[in-house]
């Protein structure tokens, strides 16, 4: 199928939203009251922007749909649905349904896998990675460039079923592996690393490997070796650049440049 602006066959666009220049939006999808998508963006087809919160169907005669923000140069793939009250940074990209609930807000080029599950009032940084399959519970927060495997389940009910909701929080550059479960309210610090499979119950210092169920700190992730090489491969953006800010220029010359 070919995409050109609006020449999605069926797709429905609310006269309030606000759509960019170049923008493509593919067959039968669904754009509600005040959303804002910026230019260069792919809505592909079967999608759903905007989507109205709970109170439309109870009270849709007095409903306002909360604006829905979605940055420019964006590819949105099939049967998403994004909720309104969301704010999404430029350059941002999903797998095949995908679902973003309400009052979360992401960064710049942020990615979210297939399947993945977001259950709204959370926040994340800039370059967060999701792979497929991933569930972040709702009041949840991820700093920047924090890559989440598949199979993770970020919860927030200390003593279910309840009325309190505490999301974890991981910090900036650090890495949860395939099937880590993340109770509620534990703080990863900073370029930590989450073995895989680990349940993690306490909060993680910078810096440190954890692994287990329950996890535990094994070392310092300063001290993994690079299979190839034998020299340090943390903290990873010394190693690794592909798709990031820095490639091509390097992480210290990068950061230094973002520190003036």
């Amino acid at each position: 199928m070919k995409l050109g602006k609006f020449n999605g066959k069926d797709v429905c666009i609310s006269p309030s939203a606000k759509i960019g220049k170049n923008v493509r939006i593919g067959d039968r999808t669904i754009i509600y009251d005040n959303v804002v998508i910026g230019d260069n963006t792919i809505v592909c087809n079967d999608c759903v922007i905007g989507e109205p919160l709970n109170s439309y169907y109870s009270d849709w005669d007095k409903y306002d749909n909360p604006e829905t923000i979605i940055g420019g140069n964006s590819l949105i793939r099939s049967h998403t649905i994004i909720y309104a009250g969301n704010v999404i940074g430029d350059y941002f990209q999903t797998g095949h349904r995908v679902t973003v609930r309400e009052n979360t807000v992401l960064g710049s080029h942020c990615s979210l896998g297939t399947l993945d599950d977001i259950q709204g009032y959370s926040r994340f940084g800039d370059y967060c990675r999701l792979h497929s399959n991933v569930h972040i519970g709702m009041h949840s927060t991820l700093g920047s460039f924090v890559f989440v495997y598949p199979y993770v389940v970020f919860t927030n009910d200390p003593t279910p079923p309840s009325d309190i909701c505490i999301g974890p929080t991981v910090g900036d550059f650090s890495q949860i592996a395939t099937g880590s479960v993340l109770l509620p309210g534990v703080k990863i610090g900073k370029h930590c690393l989450v073995g895989a499979g680990s349940s993690v119950t306490k909060d993680v210092p910078d810096y440190q490997l954890v692994f287990g169920a329950p996890a535990k700190v094994i070392k310092d992730v300063r001290e993994i070796k690079d299979r190839d090489t034998g020299e340090p491969h943390y903290p990873w953006p010394m190693r690794f650049e592909r798709n990031m800010p820095w490639q091509g220029i390097g992480f210290e010359k990068w950061n230094n440049n973002c520190d003036k």
